[in-house]
């Protein structure tokens, strides 16, 4: 193997297997699991790095297994594997603050570090099968990290998560199989070499499945209920990893790799702008705070969806620039709420108020990432959403286009009236009962890190921007006219 290919096999391998160990190395040492669990997720963030100058150059790495091809390294994949696991580490650095007066800390971890382990997996998986195993275990992960606190109604709400995505996962199994019995393989190159039409029955059935996935309407109603996790876990979820799956494995399939009929560029965009502004209305009413984020999520990574799959090259490009400044705003937004929910023990913001007071670095990190999330320059979002809107007029998508400038603006309504209840105004009932105060030091340390990235992302764009641009010039392909076939 050359290098590229063995840093490519340890960006899956380590922090899976590694993460088997956490549990054992708990019941000796916890820091030591703290920072070893730290340090298999930094691991896979310098793995993908290290791969990051070959896919610049237009390179790539196969990594092959008994003449099978498991794995692969793009741009793409490099680009998700990387905003992933950035993310990913500070979340698990936040956790060391945020979980340690916890039961089943050990599970906690292991579940974290296997979680995105198995995200590398499928980020970087050529074959069908080898996807769909990877995307599994992280429904597995998920419905263990949903209940974690292990209450009935908690552990209900994980069940809801995990039924749902695996249904979609199951319908989504049944549509590779077809595209698989089609091409006589599962090869995800061999299937783009050969170019042959998908049936519109198999789009349907794997999009069941990335809609379920990526909390997409209507699948979206186990996203807001998975709340009731550890902060860290719905940062996770709603942020970085969970979500993001669908809208990555969209685009590695539906745009990167599959041909598909023409029609589906029409309607994916508006499923993702009705579940855009419901969820906005959604956010707009509910007092939960960590609903209210998870419903922006929803609403969120419609843009996503819009960016991905209407044709244009720009619109593509501004979509994925999105998944990093929503990966890194959102976690940030997900983590304050953790701070938040931790020293007040209240999650209803009817009942918050004057925290800028006592939590000054939280609600200014929280202001942050929240103007990045609003699209308000210079922040990173304003202009990966630029791209995606503008890249949407320009393919005649104008109708649309006013769609998601809408949900735009219901998006600042509801994340400055959540802003004004939490941390202004005169403190509410449960603040005057129980002075509130800033979370630990991994904790600030972790939001503070993200709200300015989410500035820096911004005032310097340019960088990922380039690295976006490139990647969409890679994996677009025109919507090309094909005979519609349904078998």
């Amino acid at each position: 193997m050359n290098p590229e290919q063995t840093w490519l096999a340890l960006c899956v391998a380590v922090p899976i297997v590694g993460s088997l160990i956490l549990p054992l190395l708990g019941k000796t040492t916890e820091a030591g699991r703290n920072w070893l669990a730290l340090l298999l997720v930094a691991f896979s963030f310098g793995s993908a790095l290290a791969l990051l100058p070959l896919v610049v150059a237009d390179g790539t790495a196969t990594f092959a297994l008994g003449g099978v091809n498991l794995l692969h390294a793009d741009k793409l994949a490099v680009f998700m594997a990387l905003v992933s696991t950035s993310v990913g580490s500070i979340i698990v650095f936040y956790s060391w603050g945020y979980i340690a007066e916890f039961e089943h800390r050990n599970e906690y971890y292991f579940m974290v570090v296997l979680f995105l382990g198995s995200m590398m997996g499928l980020v970087f998986a050529r074959n069908l099968i080898f996807l769909y195993v990877f995307w599994e275990i992280t429904a597995i992960a998920c419905w263990r990290l949903i209940g974690f606190f292990r209450e009935k109604a908690y552990v209900l709400r994980a069940d809801k998560a995990f039924l749902i995505t695996v249904f979609g996962a199951v319908l989504m199994l049944i549509g590779f199989i077809d595209v698989g019995v089609q091409n006589g393989s599962f090869d995800l190159g061999i299937i783009k070499a050969k170019g042959l039409p998908v049936s519109d029955l198999a789009v349907a059935l794997m999009l069941c499945g990335i809609f379920a996935k990526s909390a997409t309407l209507p699948l979206h109603t186990w996203l807001p209920d998975a709340g009731v996790a550890p902060s860290p876990v719905t940062a996770l979820l709603h942020a970085a990893v969970l979500v993001k799956i669908g809208v990555y494995v969209f685009a590695r399939l539906m745009v990167a790799t599959f041909v598909v009929s023409p029609v589906w560029h029409d309607i994916v965009p508006w499923i993702a702008g009705a579940s855009a502004l419901v969820s906005a209305c959604a956010a707009l009413i509910d007092t939960d705070l960590k609903r209210i984020i998870a419903y922006s999520t929803v609403s969120q990574i419609g843009f996503i969806f819009l960016g991905l799959a209407v044709d244009s090259e720009m619109a593509v490009g501004g979509g994925l620039l999105y998944i990093l400044m929503h990966g890194v705003a959102k976690g940030g937004l997900f983590l304050c709420a953790g701070i938040v929910e931790h020293g007040t023990h209240t999650k209803d913001i009817t009942k918050l108020g004057g925290l800028i007071k006592t939590m000054p670095v939280t609600a200014i990190s929280f202001a942050l990432c929240a103007f990045s999330v609003m699209g308000i320059p210079p922040f990173g979002g304003f202009f990966s959403k630029y791209l995606v809107i503008t890249g949407a007029v320009t393919s005649g998508q104008l109708a649309l286009s006013l769609t998601f400038v809408f949900g735009a603006f219901l998006t600042i309504l509801y994340l400055f009236r959540v802003f004004t209840k939490v941390f202004l105004g005169a403190p509410g009932e449960v603040v005057k009962a129980h002075p509130a105060h800033e979370g630990s030091r991994e904790m600030v340390a972790s939001v503070a890190a993200l709200a300015v990235l989410a500035l820096v992302s911004g005032l310097l764009v340019q960088f990922p921007s380039q690295f976006a641009e490139s990647t969409a010039k890679e994996i677009h392909r025109k919507a090309v006219p094909v005979v519609r076939v349904v078998r």
